[in-house]
């Protein structure tokens, strides 16, 4: 069936009637939210010939209320750079990064047709790369259910991935032909699981399709004032759509932790893996930054990993003083297959947020090179208000 069809099931709320003048005005303009978002940025990059770089994104986001179970979502960034320089990938642009059409079903059913948001887990394998100025949105007809006690079930089928580059420089769009499906269920005592399927079908670049299966698991159990935490994660991965790879590839991640009075200490171990240097388990739609490092050295053109794989041991450190965030990160980086040692990197950030609508962040991280790629030092200051 085609996705226009689909459409039908966000309408379904305006078909029993039609909407009087008044339930217009309630729905668009009383019932109505609109937010307005700042966040300006330094950054500065220790690459020969490249400059700092300041932006600022200016979002603009309009919701209406709720006319017969049916509603609409529109948002609009906007960002201005000092410069184009090509190690920050925040460029001059304006366009609409979500607009969209919900339906609030029967049996706690929320459907949205259009531009959205999807963020899954913890973005590992989907997300919206929030931390750079233009986010990952997705272009896709979603369904959300929690009709079962303590079970969400998503399903959401993709047609366009709208990434961070911007318009005109031959990346910013994927065509794609993908299924989502993540059931997460946080009924028991111990752990919040999640099971999933991700058949991502990329339409321009078929290197970047694959099937990816795979069960989370994340928890916590307090002893008085101590909090151990913990996750695990296994996933399985071979070609999709048209790639002309055969491979099959596997991810791990076990990682553990203590929490104490708002410090906290986590130990990981995260696998990309490798078959045999043949290929690599990749995660092409995944918010990138957030894992391996805050230098970015292993984005691998968006799939995130290399055919040789990535072994990452690393250390987690948070904290809270006088209101103010704190998280420290070391990684040490090692190949799944070749021996080959791929550096380490750490990396410290401080965040306050203040006076309701404001924030200020600082981070910094500094990736020192082994037998691969080469040393590496970034800085990021933020200003952020909401309104």
């Amino acid at each position: 069936m085609k996705i226009r069809v689909l459409t039908l099931a966000v309408l379904a709320g305006l078909a029993s009637s039609a909407a009087t003048a008044d339930q217009l005005k309630k729905g668009f303009v009383d019932d109505a939210k609109v937010n307005v978002q700042f966040r300006a940025r330094f950054e500065q990059v220790d690459v020969a010939d490249t400059e700092d770089e300041t932006t600022l994104r200016t979002r603009l986001t309009y919701q209406t209320g709720d006319i017969y179970n049916v509603f609409g979502l529109a948002e609009i960034d906007d960002v201005r750079s000092s410069n184009d320089n090509p190690a920050v990938p925040d460029y001059k642009y304006t366009e609409i990064n979500q607009a969209f059409l919900g339906y609030k079903a029967p049996a706690n059913t929320l459907v949205k047709y259009g531009r959205q948001r999807i963020l899954l887990d913890n973005q590992r394998f989907v997300g919206g790369v929030g931390f750079r100025q233009n986010e990952q949105t997705y272009d896709a007809f979603s369904v959300k259910n929690t009709a079962v006690k303590d079970l969400t079930a998503f399903y959401a089928y993709v047609n366009n991935v709208n990434r961070i580059f911007p318009e005109g420089s031959g990346k910013e769009d994927h065509k794609n032909e993908t299924h989502m499906l993540n059931l997460n269920y946080k009924g028991l005592s111990f752990a919040k699981v999640s099971a999933y399927a991700y058949m991502i079908d990329n339409v321009n670049v078929a290197a970047f399709s694959t099937d990816t299966y795979g069960i989370r698991a994340a928890g916590k159990q307090k002893f008085d004032d101590l909090t151990f935490n913990y996750e695990a994660e296994y996933a399985v991965q071979s070609e999709g759509g048209d790639n002309p790879a055969d491979y099959s590839a596997d991810y791990m991640l076990l990682r553990a932790g203590l929490g104490f009075k708002g410090f906290g200490a986590k130990v990981g171990y995260e696998v990309l893996g490798s078959d045999d240097g043949a290929a690599g388990f990749i995660t092409p739609l995944a918010t990138l930054h957030a894992f391996n490092g805050w230098t970015d050295k292993f984005l691998f053109g968006g799939k995130g990993n290399w055919e040789n794989g990535i072994q990452d041991t690393h250390v987690i450190l948070t904290g809270k003083v006088n209101g103010v965030k704190l998280l420290a990160k070391y990684h040490k980086f090692d190949s799944d297959y070749g021996d080959i040692d791929m550096g380490s990197e750490w990396g410290v950030a401080a965040t306050y947020p203040f006076a309701k609508h404001y924030s200020v962040g600082v981070k910094y991280a500094s990736f020192s090179a082994e037998d691969f790629s080469a040393d590496t030092d970034k800085l990021w200051i933020t200003l952020q208000a909401k309104y």
